[in-house]
């Protein structure tokens, strides 16, 4: 990240803390809405809720986010994450067992490519702290060996981490909050709204007019954030990942935030971003990043093999826009982009 969008970041995180969080209730004719704007999760949320009570949803969703947040937070020592990785054994809540054992089976299901066990290679490239650097080949030699989930063992109540592992959550975390607060909007009989948690985004019903929710796929070239099509969707998470999102410039060569935990280096993929579709949240969060590492010929075959999960949009380092066929329907773009099938492109 260069100085400019470094300072700009940080000078819209310093902004929130002043505010506390953004509020906005109101009634107009029978219909009643709620909208907070906070910061959690190392990210700028919004949530929305239309309903009698979505003042009384809103406020419990976010508090129930800001719960999680200390609760799975690798950055902060009081976390739960934190003292798992400090000790290497930790009896957990069942929110954080529920994560890491979900994280096990996606481990699993995608042949290692997404690997919460990825925290060391992190911090050695510098990404959790800001503070980067390239390593040598001796200090990936000595850190890759630790990134492996097939080591985590763990009984009804308690995870034990391979000798020198640690975990970060970062790549599920958000997806699995999402769900929650859908949930907590279902307990409030909100059958209207929308979160937004960075890059996630998770909605529930449609809008109060009876169409469906529309959300912007950024275009990954675009220095503004220029939208490059748009997904219209109900009940549905939709989460990115990209290279563009997180990175630093170092001798001319950029280094992005997804890791491939088979080589310790930034993924080199031939993909600009990945946007995967789901009524699940967690398995959205962390497939955006697997897939990513994938590459197109990979997301493409995981998909057709698990195309009953979720449904998808890649965008190639050529620019080229690919839709999955599950959800072609409910794109908008003014640029060409080509169907996935089953049977092929």
């Amino acid at each position: 990240m260069n100085r400019r969008k470094l300072a700009a970041f940080l000078g819209i995180v310093f902004v929130i803390f002043l505010a506390g969080y953004f509020v906005r209730c109101h009634v107009t004719g029978r219909q009643q809405s709620c909208t907070k704007q906070f910061f959690a999760m190392d990210t700028f949320m919004s949530f929305t809720a239309y309903g009698k009570d979505s003042e009384a949803a809103v406020n419990a969703a976010v508090l129930e986010v800001q719960r999680l947040d200390a609760l799975l937070s690798a950055g902060s020592v009081s976390s739960e994450i934190s003292a798992l990785n400090a000790s290497g054994s930790k009896e957990l809540s069942e929110d954080t067992m529920r994560i890491l054992e979900r994280a096990q089976r996606i481990y699993q299901d995608t042949g290692g490519l997404f690997d919460v066990t990825i925290y060391p290679l992190m911090k050695l490239w510098g990404f959790p702290t800001r503070e980067y650097h390239v390593p040598d080949e001796e200090e990936l030699s000595e850190i890759l060996p630790l990134v492996d989930a097939s080591k985590l063992q763990h009984d009804q109540t308690t995870f034990i981490l391979g000798e020198g592992q640690q975990v970060d959550l970062g790549g599920i975390a958000k997806g699995y909050a999402s769900s929650q607060v859908m949930d907590i909007f279902h307990s409030y009989e909100i059958e209207s709204g929308m979160v937004s948690l960075g890059g996630n985004v998770q909605v529930i019903g449609r809008r109060p007019d009876g169409n469906r929710w529309q959300v912007g796929i950024q275009d990954p070239k675009s220095v503004r954030g220029e939208v490059l099509a748009v997904l219209e969707t109900e009940d549905r998470a939709v989460i990115t990942s990209g290279g563009y999102e997180r990175y630093f410039e170092e001798d001319g060569k950029t280094y992005i935030h997804i890791i491939d935990p088979r080589t310790g280096y930034p993924a080199d993929s031939d993909l600009e971003s990945v946007t995967v579709v789901s009524s699940d949240g967690m398995l959205a969060d962390a497939l955006s990043t697997a897939l990513y590492i994938m590459g197109y010929d990979g997301a493409v075959d995981y998909w057709k093999a698990h195309k009953e999960e979720f449904d998808m949009i890649l965008i190639t380092d050529s620019g080229a826009i690919c839709v999955t066929e599950g959800i072609q329907e409910g794109i908008r773009s003014d640029a060409q982009y080509s169907v996935v099938s089953s049977d092929g492109v």
